[in-house]
């Protein structure tokens, strides 16, 4: 799949959006696309090639030859921007949902969530700390 649009809300991914997002991994998201997305949120590039371990040469490089992300960036790009869709669904704007992204939290040890973003089991933290606020169950 070629378009990787941000701004759907995929909420619970059912299996037809799963497929469609397993085609969109396997095919890999182009640099010009994830750029599209990366400039609306608040991460920075070196922010981006701690989440996706590259390098910030390897990222440069990536936006000067128009590359794609190989299927293992591509998945974790996708899986941060349905967290980042989740959490403006939660907090109701993206404004607010950058400030809890950037405050230390007392659920996650005292860490800002935005610093768990470079593996699944940090991001699978700060989507199971979503669902409890949703449902008023603060730390």
């Amino acid at each position: 799949m070629e378009i990787f649009d941000p701004q759907v809300t995929y909420g619970s991914v059912d299996d037809i959006n799963a497929l469609s997002l397993v085609e969109m991994v396997r095919h890999g998201i182009k640099f010009a696309t994830f750029d599209g997305f990366a400039n609306k949120i608040p991460f920075s590039l070196t922010e981006w090639s701690g989440y996706l371990h590259l390098s910030e040469r390897t990222m440069q490089r990536y936006r000067n030859e128009e590359r794609t992300f190989d299927p293992l960036q591509s998945e974790k790009i996708i899986e941060i921007a349905l967290l980042y869709n989740r959490g403006i669904e939660v907090f109701g704007h993206s404004a607010t949902f950058d400030s809890w992204l950037e405050t230390g939290n007392i659920a996650l040890d005292g860490i800002k969530p935005k610093m768990l973003l470079d593996n699944s089991f940090g991001i699978n933290l700060i989507r199971d700390e979503l669902t409890r606020i949703e449902f008023g169950i603060l730390a």
